[in-house]
């Protein structure tokens, strides 16, 4: 069983009951009293600590941790205390101590936490190291060296990842190694390996109560794992898929899958999947995850800015191209069936369909309409093949200039600089950069006096639904299109191309709210 735990990082024995009692209602599967926290330390608080656990959450396991400040503790509590804090825990019952690795094999700390062991009534020992660096240099091997320490011990191997690629290591070392362990990478890069450790079944993986009691860096909510990102379904056969991207912490497409996956009772979860850099980064990722079959990936969502390097990719591996998306040069879509890889784009269609529901016309009622689109990634290209094809008059503005004339050579439309906007006079506006998407709510790609009234503006931007260029547009007395209704149009496309079955869309929007 891999145990979903909650760490108790409280201040006081009055925060600690608390924290244990939402701990409780939040479906905890076991506790870990992070007793480095407390403010007053002494053995008789942490003693105090341990009985309110057992008494308030009987039948959970609990795992008591005084964490030294050099791997990540809160407060400077000399080893000694901390020691003791161990030792009284252990001989309180506990059903585990952590200690650190190098703590341990000190004699003056390993000797007294040895003695304890063997005159105790069961507690088991995790021996812990933690980089807030970087990744392990030899984590094999240094699994290895822990795990020959003590008889039964179980080792705990934690580090910063500073970008997807980094944490293979941790997942060859969950799926290869032999025996207990607990094992993932902090930081948002790292995050899909929290919820992969329960395929290999890990010992623990940690969430906390929210986001203000969270003590690492990357660590989800229980509810978040629990109720988005299907905890308590997860088993050695689930399936992978995911959504690629940077930024991707806004992304609602885990929400939406997961809650159709869970609908139909599908041993399926959708992560979200953080991959920095360009082409070579994206490489990188798409070769370990192939690599590596036994993860259980089988798909992806791709979007800013790698949708060109989804598709550059698939054609490099021999892969099918679907012919929308060879014509739009850009893949929002990755199947992966064995070894062979399938490329689709989902966002032309849907982008079209929701422009014209949008403005309540027919697919005719585009031709030869004055369209100003912004931007020339991925996103625009699909969305530029798409009015091409309705034979709108489109004008492409970018930053990049050389990017917005090359996609505008490929379907024969004009273009212009950022710069060149305070000349705008299209009736449809198509934002198709991330201007305006959760975080950095309050910028826009156009300038609020540009707006009038005989404008339609189509934002692709979708968290929020209502972003500022929005707000400035309603304001202004335009007719506005969301983003958020092409994002269920292909989201749902996608779906289908995931499992075969068509999801039900009013499931998709209701995991939107």
């Amino acid at each position: 069983m891999t145990y979903l735990a909650v760490p108790i990082a409280a201040k006081t024995l009055q925060e600690a009951e608390e924290q244990i009692q939402a701990a409780v209602i939040a479906g905890a599967e076991l506790l870990e009293l992070r007793t480095d926290y407390l403010v007053q330390l002494s053995v008789g608080l942490a003693l105090q600590v341990i009985e309110a656990a057992k008494q308030l959450a009987p039948g959970l396991p609990i795992i008591v941790t005084c964490r030294d400040y050099q791997q990540g503790g809160t407060l400077r509590h000399t080893n000694d205390l901390r020691t003791n804090v161990l030792t009284a825990a252990v001989r309180a019952g506990a059903d585990f101590i952590d200690v650190e690795y190098d703590n341990f094999m000190s004699v003056a700390i390993g000797s007294k936490i040895s003695l304890a062991l063997s005159t105790g009534k069961g507690t088991r020992l995790i021996l812990s190291d933690h980089n807030f660096q970087t990744k392990f240099k030899n984590i094999t091997k240094h699994y290895g060296e822990i795990a020959n320490v003590v008889a039964g011990a179980i080792p705990k191997l934690v580090y910063s990842a500073h970008h997807i690629n980094d944490c293979f290591d941790i997942l060859d070392l969950m799926h290869d190694a032999k025996g207990e362990m607990i094992a993932f990478c902090m930081d948002e890069p790292g995050f899909v390996t929290r919820i992969l450790t329960k395929k290999f079944n890990g010992l623990v993986s940690f969430a906390s109560i929210g986001a203000k009691t969270a003590t690492a860096p990357g660590q989800p909510t229980v509810e978040q794992m629990r109720d988005l990102y299907r905890w308590d379904s997860i088993d050695a056969q689930t399936e992978f898929y995911g959504v690629i991207g940077d930024p991707i912490a806004h992304s609602l497409s885990p929400a939406v899958h997961n809650a159709c996956f869970a609908e139909r009772s599908l041993n399926k979860v959708y992560v979200p999947l953080l991959i920095a850099g360009g082409q070579a980064e994206f490489n990188a990722f798409m070769d370990n995850i192939l690599a590596r079959p036994w993860l259980g990936f089988k798909g992806f969502s791709v979007t800013i800015p790698h949708k060109e390097y989804a598709i550059n990719y698939v054609k490099e591996k021999g892969g099918v191209i679907d012919p929308l998306a060879e014509r739009i040069g850009a893949a929002n879509t990755i199947i992966i069936n064995g070894s062979q890889l399938s490329a689709y784009n989902t966002d032309c269609v849907a982008a079209i369909d929701a422009i014209i529901a949008g403005l309540r016309i027919d697919k005719a009622g585009l031709r030869k309409m004055p369209v100003a689109v912004i931007g020339a990634g991925g996103g625009a290209r699909a969305i530029v093949a798409g009015l091409a094809d309705a034979e709108a008059k489109i004008k492409i503005y970018n930053r990049t200039v050389e990017r917005a004339k090359h996609l505008a050579s490929d379907f024969k439309c004009d273009y212009a600089s950022l710069d060149s906007l305070h000349k705008l006079k299209e009736k449809l506006i198509v934002n198709c950069t991330s201007i305006g998407m959760h975080p950095n709510v309050d910028a826009s790609p156009v300038d609020v006096n540009l707006l009038q009234k005989h404008m339609a503006v189509f934002d692709t931007v979708y968290t929020p639904p209502e972003t500022l260029l929005l707000k400035h547009a309603k304001q202004t007395g335009c007719h506005i299109i969301s983003g958020v209704d092409m994002f269920l149009k292909q989201a749902s496309a996608q779906f289908k191309l995931f499992t075969g079955i068509a999801p039900n869309t009013e499931t998709m929007r209701k995991a939107l709210s």
